[in-house]
């Protein structure tokens, strides 16, 4: 698998995801091993510019973290032009365009799925970034901005013409937000519209299973995983011994995924301090605990810890309880990982 000149680990990729792709965890799931390339949650072009504190932590990386992908999103395109040089300036491997996120506050301002509404103007702002930069860029986007403007295929198609390394496609509309199913016939419609560059699906891929049915019902030559790797970090390594034996190794276990959770929560605690680090991780401790199968009150528990004395004390309880179901060295029950609900315009 190859975006342009670059040389990926595997076909498998983990997603952008607002808030939990964070160094840490790519850290993680690289420690794991058969990510291909791992990609920042979307970063503000403007903001990137700016050098806000934010913004400059979201885009570190560490020799671990390799390759490794920045996702950029804004509307004007010496903006993102410049934002995408200063990113190769920070030494990232790759620049990818965000065209996909249904958020109100950012496609209503013509960013994100935004741009799906115009074609020219997208295309030139493509271009610019492609033209301002050596490493390969690429592009996120939906299947359209609804169910009568299936535009991926048209963008698709044009991309490649001003020199996209890859497009990597989310199954759905704008319109339907994290509703109903993703679209195989769709995705498949854009990786026939070009001829070249890879097409990268993505949507809905929970396990090996769904990702072996993206690959043969569209013909995609690479998935994207995003909320799936929150309960189970295994799942890129499952999917390289999947296609080169047939089979997988179980995720990890109860002591397993422990042993993970406090491996990035160390991540954090080095960069940021013990008790930073206890606020900064509760929202992916969440899953981490869910994925273990810790009871909830315990899991709420640990959402109000805010000392090392609190967030060790609740340690040593969930290291004694166990998981609910199952066990603490077998086979434990998949978790749901939720998406956003209700208009996106209220997202």
């Amino acid at each position: 698998m190859h975006y342009g000149r670059l040389r990926l680990q595997s076909r498998y990729l983990l997603s952008p995801l607002a808030g939990f792709t964070t160094l840490p965890f790519r850290r993680i799931v690289r420690r794991i091993g058969s990510v291909g390339l791992a990609t920042t949650d979307l970063v503000n072009a403007r903001a990137l510019l700016a050098r806000s504190e934010r913004t400059m932590q979201m885009v570190e990386s560490h020799p671990e973290d390799r390759p490794f992908a920045v996702q950029i999103f804004g509307s004007e395109p010496s903006v993102m032009a410049d934002a995408a040089r200063l990113l190769v300036e920070l030494g990232v491997d790759s620049i990818d365009i965000n065209m996909g996120c249904p958020v109100n506050r950012i496609a209503g301002a013509g960013a994100g799925a935004g741009l799906m509404c115009s074609t020219s103007s997208t295309v030139s702002l493509v271009q610019h970034v492609v033209e301002a930069v050596p490493v390969p860029v690429t592009v996120k986007m939906r299947l359209g901005w609804d169910a009568h403007n299936l535009t991926a295929p048209f963008f698709a198609r044009e991309f490649e013409q001003v020199g996209i390394a890859a497009v990597a496609i989310h199954g759905r509309t704008r319109e339907q937000g994290f509703s109903g199913s993703v679209s195989l016939p769709g995705i498949r419609a854009v990786v026939q519209a070009v001829q070249r560059i890879p097409v990268v699906g993505n949507g809905d891929v929970r396990n090996v299973a769904d990702a072996a049915r993206m690959l043969r019902e569209t013909g995609c030559h690479a998935v994207s995983i995003g909320r799936a790797a929150l309960a189970n970090p295994w799942i890129f390594r499952q999917l390289v011994q999947w296609e080169e034996t047939g089979q997988f190794a179980p995720a990890g276990t109860f002591d397993e995924r422990l042993e993970l959770m406090l491996c990035q929560y160390q991540f954090l605690a080095e960069r940021y301090g013990p008790e930073r680090a206890i606020v900064l991780f509760r929202k992916m401790a969440h899953w981490y605990l869910k994925g273990m199968r810790v009871r909830r009150k315990l899991r709420g528990d640990f959402q109000s810890a805010s000392t090392i004395t609190e967030l060790q004390t609740l340690l040593d309880q969930i290291r004694s309880e166990g998981p609910v179901d199952g066990n603490r060295s077998g086979i434990l029950t998949d978790a749901e990982i939720p998406v956003p609900k209700g208009p996106n315009a209220q997202w």
